[in-house]
């Protein structure tokens, strides 16, 4: 009889925690889910590969590519992170800035920066908050593989809550193209 109680609470228990990885994460600012296009984009300081501490507002007036993704060095990771570095002239060319984020400490950053060549900085996100922020899912220390394109005005213009990565730097590059041109001042 014990083990039967133990196995439904067991049972009961595994549900409950996929349900609860189902559901949209609350952000500080009282929304859920993702940060949806034409919302204010949220600032944030986190130290990039080299230890230099970040923000978003330092950005102002190119657009960014915010990408939060799971883990230095996996298959999938590596591949997303060098298919930007493979298009890291067209992202230049058309004035965007590139930030990947990962719940990766400063030294793995570093790591996987140095070993792929990548030419983009690496947000250090340890404890989640900018995953908190834009309402990105993070499961035991993994953030979910979801884009943010950042318009000039720091706007969020577009979300790519799922992501190829094989493709999905030609894909980000294209919605920069689509944004309006920077107005003269």
């Amino acid at each position: 009889m014990r083990l039967r109680t133990r196995l439904r609470t067991a049972a009961a228990l595994s549900l409950g925690l996929a349900l609860a990885s189902c559901a949209q994460p609350r952000r500080p600012d009282g929304g859920v889910g993702l940060v949806q296009p034409t919302a204010a984009a949220p600032d944030f300081a986190a130290p990039d590969q080299d230890g230099r501490p970040r923000s978003l507002v330092e950005f102002r007036g190119k657009p960014v590519v915010l990408y939060f993704y799971p883990k230095d060095g996996t298959p999938g990771c590596t591949k997303e992170a060098c298919a930007f570095r493979d298009a890291w002239k067209r992202f230049e060319a058309a004035g965007a800035v590139v930030l990947g984020v990962s719940r990766d400490s400063i030294e793995n950053h570093r790591a996987f920066a140095k070993e792929h060549g990548l030419p983009f900085l690496l947000l250090a996100d340890e404890d989640g908050a900018i995953c908190g922020r834009y309402g990105v899912r993070s499961t035991l220390g993994f953030a979910s593989r979801v884009t943010f394109l950042i318009d000039r005005d720091g706007r969020i213009a577009r979300t790519f809550p799922d992501v190829d990565p094989g493709v999905h730097a030609d894909e980000v590059l294209g919605a920069i193209a689509a944004l309006p041109a920077a107005a003269s001042h």
